[in-house]
């Protein structure tokens, strides 16, 4: 909404009251005081630029804050008071250029001072209208306004305490001062997204290097693998036809001998195998369409909200990607179930999703909190859903299963093998703690800043760093299923389906370890619902993450699996 503080370009104004005062009732005073214990913060726009509230760091750098706070608290008379004037500062560039002069920084000093006004001594026309204009501000400089050195020397504005009294009766008030400045119209977002330099690339290089090393180190056990193990396999069982020794008189080991039941569709819940690697295809390329997209520029966050749009509109249209893998997939089981499949793809994950953030909305929407979603922006995204998502999600699951089936290598047998009793470093949670720490290694500093960015009211803009991090988390996930597949179908476990999408989807159990760790250590959240909601955007978060490159793992680990049982010949 637009406030009642008026600004004019390059016009300083100083002492300015904002409107006449006036006494805070009771249940006003407990409002504020509730607001401040809660760490409110009033946010404030000109320009597209928001208000940067300037502190200082324990290392001397200048820190830049979104919004300034309502009040605050003395800590030795723990008095409660409230920010009653700013001092706003607009930094404003002149270019040869260009006629004019534009807005490049936007500054707020917010400071509590009692002025003493009180209306019975207040300026009146012949209406009986207080005239704002005419207050005079005792202690305030026609010149300097009230900066820190002025309000050092005035008394705060107490609104709960011994001192509050008569001081209740609180009046608003501002400076403005227009300065000029060196900073260009395209860097005048560099103090919101450095914060200050708190943050300095070089942390994200680290992290970069540090998951290269991760990559790296599975890259060498793979290739260990497909360059000495296989080769010596496949040579190895190849020669088999070849050798003037009978072919059954050499026993058969390791991944060859399960030949006829590695193909075998899950035990368990094909249907929601199909649907669960179609609905994560479609949400992987979401995530790698929309971070490509802000590394080069075309998401900014000066663009309010473009990021959070992007994504929603990008996995609508993303549906005919959906449901064309689960049909594919379910198609290559020899599945019939094909109606329950398309139904599931567009409705399960999205509806079970869509009904979280909805209960959420509703704990906001009690709370009368701004941050509640409105209940015709649901309508919206749900509208969306249906009309859009769920026909193009029905549209690829009927070219997914007018095309050809998948063709596979090996053709399974009639009776499944019984699998051996498994090592306890080839259980499934044994490879799914082991799979999913390794991809969270090469993304955790970068989740840092974005959990910054999401609660604590800091900038993300690094976005060619996170498409780095990115593609080395997906091409961990990858080389991770691969190896602890390959090594369960040399135990002769051939049931790998569910096996290879577990391994690396464990990495969002890790990434919601690691939101607990950041809750108890990072933030100051207090009440219900400010904790539930955290927690369960952070669950719907880690379940997106983990669910993204579970779908990674299941693809690179199908073709691995395919190529190398092409290879071998069987009789």
């Amino acid at each position: 909404m637009s406030s009642a503080y008026e600004l004019f370009m390059q016009v300083n104004e100083t002492c300015k009251v904002l409107c006449a005062p006036s006494r805070l009732a009771e249940g006003d005073v407990t409002n504020f005081v509730s607001r401040i214990d809660d760490e409110y913060h009033a946010h404030w726009i000109v320009d597209n630029l928001p208000a940067a509230a300037v502190g200082i760091s324990v290392d001397g750098l200048p820190l830049y804050s979104q919004g300034f706070p309502v009040g605050g608290q003395l800590l030795d008379t723990q008095e409660y008071f409230i920010n009653n004037h700013v001092q706003i500062t607009v930094l404003y560039h002149e270019s040869a250029e260009y006629s004019g002069a534009r807005v490049v920084g936007f500054q707020v000093l917010p400071l509590s001072v009692n002025h003493n006004v009180h209306p019975e001594t207040l300026p009146k026309d012949d209406a009986g209208n207080v005239k704002i204009s005419d207050i005079k501000l005792p202690g305030c400089s026609a010149a300097g306004g009230i900066g820190v050195q002025e309000a050092a020397n005035l008394p705060m504005q107490i609104i709960f305490g011994d001192r509050a009294g008569q001081s209740t009766f609180v009046t608003y008030s501002y400076d403005v001062f227009w300065v000029p400045s060196d900073v260009k119209w395209a860097s005048r977002w560099d103090i919101y997204l450095s914060n200050g330099a708190r943050f300095s690339p070089m942390i994200h290089w680290v992290n970069i290097f540090n998951s290269i090393a991760i990559v790296a180190l599975l890259t060498a056990m793979v290739a260990l693998i497909l360059v000495r193990a296989l080769y010596r396999d496949i040579s190895r069982y190849n020669r088999v036809a070849t050798d003037e020794e009978r072919a059954e008189d050499r026993e058969e080991t390791g991944w060859k001998l399960v030949h006829g039941d590695v193909f075998r569709p899950p035990a368990k819940n094909p249907v929601l195998f199909a649907v669960t690697i179609g609905t994560g295809s479609q949400l992987a390329a979401m995530v790698l369409a929309t971070t490509f997209f802000s590394a080069v520029g075309f998401l900014n966050p000066s663009n309010r909200g473009s990021l959070m749009s992007a994504l929603v509109v990008t996995f609508m249209l993303l549906g005919v990607l959906g449901g064309y893998v689960a049909a594919r997939v379910h198609k290559m089981f020899d599945g019939k179930s094909w109606q329950r499949t398309t139904i599931w793809t567009a409705l399960l994950i999205p509806g079970v999703l869509f009904t979280v953030l909805f209960t959420l909305n509703l704990f906001v929407w009690a709370e009368h909190s701004v941050n509640a979603v409105p209940f015709v922006s649901m309508l919206g995204v749900l509208g969306l859903w249906l009309l859009v998502s769920v026909p193009l999600v029905f549209g690829g699951a009927y070219l997914g299963f007018k095309a050809e089936a998948t063709e596979l290598p090996k053709k399974v047998r009639g009776v499944p093998r019984q699998i051996p009793p498994q090592p306890w470093y080839l259980t499934d949670f044994a490879t799914a703690a082991l799979g999913g720490l390794l991809p969270f290694g090469t993304i955790y500093v970068e989740l840092l800043f974005i959990l910054g960015s999401i609660w604590q009211d800091m900038y993300y803009y690094v976005f060619g760093f996170l498409l780095i991090v990115v593609v080395l988390a997906a091409v961990a996930s990858a080389e991770i299923s691969i190896v602890l597949t390959y090594f369960s179908l040399c135990s002769e476990d051939y049931q790998w389906w569910w096996r290879s999408w577990r391994i690396p989807a464990a990495t969002g159990v890790y990434v919601f370890l690691y939101s607990m760790y950041y809750f108890a250590t990072s933030l100051n959240m207090h009440g219900f619902v400010p904790t539930l909601l955290y927690f369960g955007y952070m669950g719907i978060i880690s379940c997106a993450i983990g669910l993204t490159l579970g779908v990674v793992g299941y693809h690179s680990t199908f073709e691995f699996v395919r190529r190398i049982y092409e290879a071998v010949k069987t009789e």
